[in-house]
């Protein structure tokens, strides 16, 4: 399973991105927002986002965590 290894919007808050200042402008969906705080994984074209706004590799966001079936 994919997870994040960090807490998305609170590394968004201290690179001085607030969830208000993301969609004033048109950073990324509230729909996005919902789903990083929900702990579900977005999109690439959204990973993109975050990886630029953080400058930060995907690696550095997310992390594969295998199965215990």
């Amino acid at each position: 399973m994919i997870q994040y290894k960090i807490d998305v919007l609170q590394a968004l808050k201290n690179a001085g991105y607030s969830t208000y200042k993301i969609r004033k402008q048109n950073l990324l969906f509230e729909s996005t927002l919902t789903k990083i705080r929900k702990n579900e994984i977005v999109n690439t074209d959204n990973l993109n986002t975050l990886c630029k706004l953080l400058e930060l590799q995907p690696g550095d966001i997310l992390q594969y965590i295998p199965d215990t079936d």
